[in-house]
This record gives C-alpha cells, sequence and structure tokens, in this order.
C-alpha cells in the first residue's frame, strides 16, 4: 500500500478505533473548539504562527507566505518527533487530519511516510467531520430508546446516570459534557465550558454508541450554563417516557451541601449569584439568602432555597414541557448514598 493513504470521512468513521493514534494538524485554539474524538493536538503552526503565515498571505504574498510557513513546519514537526512522537515503533499507524485543504495535514504526512510509518490522511478534514455531526444528529436522535431521569433538584439525578453509567448502561450526561451542573450555581471551580460545537460533537458521538439502545438522560433545560442542547435533542428529550425519582426532603439537603462545598468556601461570590433571583423573589427575600451566607448557615438556606426557589421552579418547568410525567413511574429512595443509588439503576436496566 502506497502512503499517506487519503481517506475519506466516511472510511475513517468505520476505522476510527483502529488507528495507532489520531493526530489534530491543526493550531491549539483551532483543537480547543472542537476536535475529532480521541484525537492530540500536535500542530504544525501554533496561534501565532498561523496568524502571521495568513497576514502574510494577504499583506506579502502567496511564495513568501508559503517559504516562512515551510520553515514553521519543519520546525514544529522536528519537535514533535523529538519528544512525543521519539518512541513510535516501525508499524504504529497513525490518522492525521487539519481544517480542510490538507496542506498542514499533508506535511506532517509526507514526513511520517518518509520515515516509515503507514499513515492516514482525512481527506476534507475537520470540516468534514463538523457537517456530518451537524447532518446526522437528527438522524441518530431516531435511532435510541430514550429514557428521561427526572426528579427535583437534589433528588441525585445526575449521580444516578453516573451510576447507570458505572453498571455498562448507556448514559447521555449532558451536565458532564457541558462542565456545568445546569443551574444558576451550576458553574464549576475552575472549570472552563467546552465550545458548542465540541458539547456537540460529544453529543453526537453518545447517540451514535448508542444506536439501538436504551439511552438515559436527566430532564435539562434548553441550556446548560452557557451551552444549548441541539433542538432535535431538546425535542425528544421532552417527548420521551420519564422515570420519576423522589428522595426525602432533609436528604435532598444533606446531598445538594455535600455536593457544592465550594460556594460555601466563597460566599462573596455565591451572595454575588443569589442577586440574580431578586428579579423573581425581591430584594428582601434574596437579602434574607445573603444574611444566611454570613452566618454560615449553609443547611438553612439550600432549604430556603429548595423550597421557595427551585422545587416551584421545577414543578412548573415540569408541567410545561415533559407530557409524559403524569404517566411516570416513580422510584423512591430512602437516601442518596452508593447503595441506593445502584438499586435504583439496576431496578431500571432490569425493566428496559
Amino acid at each position: 500500500m502506497k502512503y499517506p493513504e487519503l481517506l475519506t470521512l466516511e472510511e475513517t468513521l468505520a476505522q476510527l478505533d483502529q488507528f495507532d493514534g489520531i493526530i489534530d494538524a491543526r493550531s491549539p485554539a483551532e483543537y480547543a473548539e472542537d476536535h475529532l474524538p480521541g484525537a492530540i493536538n500536535l500542530p504544525v503552526l501554533d496561534n501565532e504562527e498561523r496568524i502571521r503565515i495568513g497576514t502574510m498571505y494577504k499583506q506579502t504574498g502567496a511564495f513568501e507566505a508559503k517559504r516562512l510557513g515551510a520553515a514553521l513546519v519543519a520546525a514544529n514537526i522536528a519537535r514533535h518527533l523529538e519528544n512525543q512522537l521519539q518512541d513510535k515503533p516501525r508499524e504504529w499507524r497513525p490518522l492525521i487530519y487539519c481544517w480542510r485543504g490538507g496542506n498542514r495535514s499533508g506535511s506532517m504526512a509526507h514526513i511520517f511516510a518518509r520515515i516509515g510509518w503507514p499513515v492516514a490522511q482525512l481527506q476534507g478534514g475537520y470540516q468534514s467531520f463538523r457537517r456530518r455531526v451537524h447532518a446526522e444528529l437528527p438522524q441518530l436522535v431516531s435511532q435510541v430508546s430514550w429514557k428521561v431521569i427526572c426528579g427535583p433538584t437534589g433528588s441525585g439525578k445526575s449521580a444516578l446516570l453516573e451510576t447507570l453509567a458505572a453498571q455498562g448502561a448507556p448514559v447521555l450526561d449532558l451536565e458532564q459534557l457541558a462542565s456545568h451542573r445546569g443551574s444558576l450555581l451550576g458553574a464549576l471551580p475552575g472549570t472552563v465550558q467546552p465550545s458548542q460545537k465540541q458539547f456537540e460533537s460529544q453529543i453526537w458521538l453518545r447517540l451514535k454508541q448508542a444506536a439501538g439502545k436504551t439511552l438515559y438522560v436527566e430532564s435539562e433545560s434548553k441550556k446548560v450554563g452557557n451551552l444549548r442542547v441541539p433542538d432535535c435533542v431538546m425535542e425528544a428529550i421532552r417527548a420521551a417516557e420519564c422515570v420519576f425519582i423522589e428522595a426525602p426532603f432533609e436528604e435532598r439537603v444533606r446531598f445538594l451541601c455535600d455536593s457544592y462545598p465550594h460556594w460555601m468556601q466563597q460566599p462573596d461570590v455565591l451572595c454575588e449569584r443569589l442577586s440574580h433571583l431578586a428579579v423573581q423573589h425581591g430584594n428582601q427575600q434574596v437579602q434574607v439568602w445573603k444574611e444566611m451566607v454570613q452566618q454560615a448557615a449553609f443547611r438553612e438556606l439550600t432549604a430556603s432555597l429548595l423550597e421557595q426557589h427551585y422545587d416551584p421552579s421545577y414543578r412548573k418547568s415540569m408541567a410545561k414541557n415533559f407530557g409524559k410525567l403524569q404517566t411516570a413511574r416513580t422510584i423512591s429512595l430512602a437516601d442518596l448514598q452508593a447503595d441506593s443509588l445502584q438499586s435504583a439503576a439496576m431496578q431500571l436496566i432490569h425493566q428496559s
């Protein structure tokens, strides 16, 4: 076989798990926005170099830009060979891609082929993958049997999804993919949400893996933090069969306090977030909540927020958006400990 081997996206996806490595040759900024599942970033031009070459193309000319670009590309590929790739054996088979045209990935693939590695290059690059994700999402939505885990805030929905996944059940955990717990206080400390494109690519991958199976998902709203759940996915979730999870109120309070310790460690930030509730509940009520924060009365604060904000909002949203909730089966949990969650997960799996 002659290398580098040029593969269409269809051929690539059919053997994606057969490559020894998937290399995104684009800049770190492009890679951070989104990339093929499992790809690592070995850029042939970094962010600044890519801008520099692009500017030179426009202001100086193609020849000068290509000459400088070739020198930068060669130096970067040499650095990758001396570092991340120095121990790769002769039979190592990587897939390489870039944005679309193939110049960046082609340069790397040509050098790798001359070394002797059986390298493959994706025709159409990342852009062809992005088009596939966008086109296939509506089709994949109809290829799974959706089961929605419903329940008020603090009832352990996300924990149950984690338990289901640990048992091998297909799960679409939108909050995990979005790096956000999906509410006013859902931001995770030290964590940046992925891009919208990366969020959609991860949803596409989970749906593709779950085709023909029962897929468990939480009753999310249209947005998880700053990310929007694709319309076709949201429509499928809202039309799906529901399972309602309930737990004792005090257990929910305990569970939430244990799950959000970071808010107790940054009271000023918590008070700032609570200020956003003034539109719904008035300044006087928000001030009462802020005083609870200052007094470190976090259990009392959590109970009050559940009673006055989260539970009423959840009931209203569920009644409006989830038509099958009235016929949902209810699973009552005595507590939200690991044993109870595992028992609930096994019930769901065996009855699906």
